[in-house]
């Protein structure tokens, strides 16, 4: 079973998730899908299918997330230093428009690019592992071919 890499932030936002669903989302489902029982007709009821939907969804994430967590390998980025590695936040210049940017190198399951978190199996994460501050890194995507500089790493 293969492992998937997480922060421990990212553990404990995936597990506070997981708990919510199954303590507050799914009990109120099952009160809306009695309740659109008690309306009659169900093959007419928007209601009745429109909680059975929701809790089809509600559950299949408990499974993705109860699968995630259960085959999670927690890395602590503070423990860590020098080139960059899952965990590390990296600022960088980007060597064509001077756009400077910083994410944080996570895993597949809580990358999120707007909350600066970069997926490890990304093209620009892969291109940073193993460079250090002041290295300059080619990044091939299907947008064409770009270049950035490493400003900082920092591991927190």
């Amino acid at each position: 079973m293969e492992k998937l890499p997480l922060t421990r932030t990212g553990q404990q936002l995936l597990d506070a998730e997981l708990r919510k669903l199954k303590s507050e989302d799914r009990p109120a489902i099952i009160r809306a899908i009695a309740e659109a029982r008690e309306h009659g007709d169900l093959s007419e009821n928007a209601e009745y299918h429109a909680a059975r939907e929701k809790q089809s969804f509600t559950e299949g994430r408990i499974k993705e997330l109860e699968s995630i967590l259960s085959r999670a390998e927690v890395i602590d980025p503070a423990k860590l230093s020098g080139t960059v590695k899952f965990g590390a936040t990296v600022t960088f210049v980007d060597e064509d428009t001077d756009e400077e940017r910083t994410y944080q190198i996570v895993g597949e399951a809580e990358a999120d690019l707007e909350k600066g978190l970069l997926n490890i199996k990304s093209p620009l994460a892969r291109a940073f592992i193993g460079k250090d501050v002041g290295d300059s890194v080619e990044v091939r995507s299907p947008g064409g071919s770009r270049n950035y500089e490493i400003l900082s790493i920092i591991y927190k």
